[in-house]
């Protein structure tokens, strides 16, 4: 393969470049890129413009008055950036507030005398796109073959988790949470995950954006699981901010939550990361919606039972 300085600002595709062997090619990383564990070594080029402290919705209060002046939402470490000499920088076309976007790094390298690095922007709404970021990654590094056989082997465990979660007698309709407050519902891959897992999903569409959505919806749609994993939030994080949705009479109402069948997923390292642990995320939908099927092998780490 071919030899690189990489510099990853997006914390999937920190993932990605590891998977394909490129770790120690990396010479730079997004504030959020902490997996594998060894990345956080790096230096880190990034930082949110807004607090990240306080409740979601404090934090949906910041970023939006942000966007809302036509901002950018991170800032780049220009200076830095330009001192590791990158040949190669991962970013993101996707979504504004999730992380550095591909505006903000053309910004960042304007004015580069010399050879300017390749920049390569991932923009996944679909499973599909998810796996075929990291064959996009792959190339740019000179590594088609190897992204070839690691999208394999991906697809491959995600069928065998699809087959199993087939032979389970019945089909939860589920609800994904995304934000709580305002409340959101999952979109992007996160509708196929639950079908491949098992489930029915009740609100987000495949392959879009995830919306708002509002508590009579939830309540009109009375899911058997509700399953929440707001992007950016361990599991510790989420719990804190559940008092905005137990405090109202309509939560107590909801199928799920009677039958206390609501599950806190970790959405930082899981869920809202569509890198080659999208494979763990469909397994723990998997055991939250089908326990006489699967084992609980993520139950702890990567989710819990409210």
């Amino acid at each position: 393969m071919s030899e690189h300085r990489i510099v990853s600002l997006l914390p999937s595709a920190t993932e990605i470049a590891c998977g394909l062997g490129f770790e120690d090619q990396l010479v730079g990383r997004s504030h959020e890129c902490d997996h594998p564990a060894e990345v956080r070594a790096l230096p880190s080029l990034t930082e949110p413009k807004f607090k990240v402290e306080g409740t979601s919705a404090a934090i949906d209060q910041r970023v939006k008055q942000i966007v809302s002046e036509a901002l950018s939402v991170y800032r780049v470490d220009t200076a830095k950036l330009r001192e590791l000499r990158p040949d190669v920088i991962v970013t993101q076309a996707q979504c504004e507030v999730c992380a550095v976007s591909i505006r903000d790094v053309e910004l960042a390298v304007a004015d580069w005398i010399g050879a300017a690095p390749k920049i390569v922007a991932l923009a996944p709404y679909s499973l599909g796109d998810v796996l075929n970021d990291i064959g996009r990654v792959a190339m740019a590094l000179g590594a088609g073959v190897a992204g070839i056989e690691f999208v394999t082997g991906l697809s491959r465990r995600m069928s065998e988790i699809e087959a199993r979660a087939k032979a389970a007698p019945s089909r939860p309709a589920v609800a994904n949470i995304e934000w709580i407050e305002p409340l959101m519902a999952a979109g992007n891959w996160m509708p196929e995950l639950t079908g491949m897992a098992g489930g029915r999903n009740l609100f987000g569409v495949a392959g879009a954006h995830s919306g708002w959505m509002k508590m009579e919806e939830l309540v009109a749609g009375d899911p058997e699981v509700i399953v929440i994993a707001p992007c950016g939030f361990d599991l510790t994080r989420t719990a804190s901010e559940m008092s905005a949705l137990e405090a109202g009479p309509e939560w107590r109402r909801l199928r799920a939550v009677r039958e206390r069948r609501v599950y806190l997923a970790d959405g930082n390292q899981y869920f809202n990361r569509p890198g080659p642990r999208i494979v763990e995320s469909l397994q723990i939908l998997a055991e939250i919606l089908h326990p006489e099927v699967f084992a609980p092998s993520m139950e702890g780490a990567g989710w819990r039972r409210l």
